[in-house]
């Protein structure tokens, strides 16, 4: 049985000539109600306009509906980039009848060029008067990129006896980095719960799942994860600390962790999702610090994708991670065969290895023996088909 969509948002997604063709470039999602929002954004120093423009627009205490383009960043575009933004929201307001504050503007796309800003106005009226409960798989489809398929994920969960919806909607496959990772999510739930609840949650879905996976080492200027929250499932208000907030949390993260898998996994001409697993630190953020440096790793990256079970490497971005460690009490597994235990290579049928590699999901896992603390993250495998896509992409 589908999981029902949260009531109150009616959204679209539709085409206004932004990316060639007729594909799908604007997506408009609105609340019939006002909502709490919470929102994290890129920590790029040249953050875009649209970025700069939503985090103005939350400063207010009403949000009702983000609009967002794909096929161009808006960003790095000057005052002019500003006044697009600006002209965004305000188009979008005006059609859904609400103050320009209330609109949250998101782009992604190319960087450094003007918005075709006619196409859009046509776009934002057209979308408006698309406007369905049902058309998710529309607004997932219009804020693709390179992404080589949409990303939409939703759940239900049970607060006071209340049907709860959560729903969200990602892109993304390269320049993804963590500080956030170019990658949007936006996120939708009929929950009641109080701004400083939300905010909360955020931070801490967030930082299990979108600052939790690398594709290439880039942090894009237009990262953006949004949730909105209409509370028009009556349950009531959550707020921090209670058992009420815990079950939301925990459905929030597994949503995101949801979307932020998705969006490892089709990286740029990537085959495989790779899944790091450091344990035994003596803290989170050893482990993730260490994590992270496999992650990053061309080395290791380019070894799973050719099935090359080259430990090797693996244990090389350990050694160099800036996280001190015992190789002694080093273990390197790689699904389910153990390649180097307690500072020791073992046996292991190479031809079976190779095999395991070729599989679309790699699990590596580092032992560290050093505490009690483990971290996650998720990457992909890097392929030449990355380097063709990036070569050409603006041209």
């Amino acid at each position: 049985m589908p999981v029902r969509y949260p009531r109150g948002f009616e959204v679209a997604g539709v085409s206004c000539g932004i990316k060639p063709g007729e594909k799908r470039d604007l997506a408009l999602i609105y609340s019939t109600k006002t909502c709490e929002a919470a929102a994290m954004f890129t920590t790029n120093a040249f953050a875009a306009a649209p970025v700069q423009v939503s985090k103005k627009h939350l400063l207010g205490r009403a949000t009702r509906a983000i609009v967002a383009n794909s096929g161009n960043a808006n960003a790095c575009t000057g005052n002019q980039g500003m006044e697009d933004a600006l002209a965004m929201a305000h188009r979008a307001a005006k059609a859904l009848r609400l103050a320009d504050e209330e609109v949250l503007v998101c782009s992604t796309g190319v960087i450094g060029e003007r918005l075709p800003m006619d196409r859009l106005r046509t776009g934002i009226s057209a979308a408006t008067q698309g406007l369905s409960p049902d058309h998710w798989p529309e607004v997932a489809n219009a804020i693709m990129t390179t992404d080589t398929r949409p990303k939409l994920h939703a759940l239900e969960l049970e607060l006071d006896g209340k049907q709860l919806s959560l729903l969200g909607v990602a892109k993304g496959a390269g320049m993804i980095h963590p500080r956030l990772a170019t990658m949007l999510a936006f996120i939708a739930t009929d929950a009641s719960i109080s701004q400083d609840a939300l905010r909360q949650a955020l931070r801490t879905a967030v930082d299990l799942s979108f600052n939790a996976i690398t594709v290439d080492g880039d942090t894009s200027t237009n990262d953006s994860v949004i949730v909105l929250a209409n509370g028009m499932a009556g349950n009531r208000i959550v707020v921090p600390g209670s058992s009420a907030y815990r079950t939301f949390e925990a459905s929030l993260t597994e949503l995101c962790q949801w979307l932020a898998r998705e969006i490892a996994r089709d990286g740029e001409g990537a085959t495989k999702l790779i899944e790091i697993v450091v344990s035994g630190a003596s803290s989170v953020a050893d482990a993730r610090q260490i994590a992270m440096a496999i992650a990053r790793s061309n080395l290791v990256k380019t070894a799973v994708f050719g099935c090359d079970p080259n430990w090797g490497r693996i244990a090389c971005a350990v050694g160099y991670s800036g996280v001190a460690c015992s190789l002694e009490k080093l273990s390197i597994i790689l699904g389910q065969y153990k390649l180097f235990t307690n500072g020791s290579p073992q046996a292991v049928d190479k031809i079976v290895l190779k095999t395991y590699l070729k599989q679309p999901e790699i699990r590596i896992e580092i032992q560290l023996n050093a505490g009690t603390r483990t971290a996650t993250v998720w990457t992909c495998d890097l392929t030449e088909q990355y380097v063709r896509l990036n070569a050409e992409y603006h041209t």
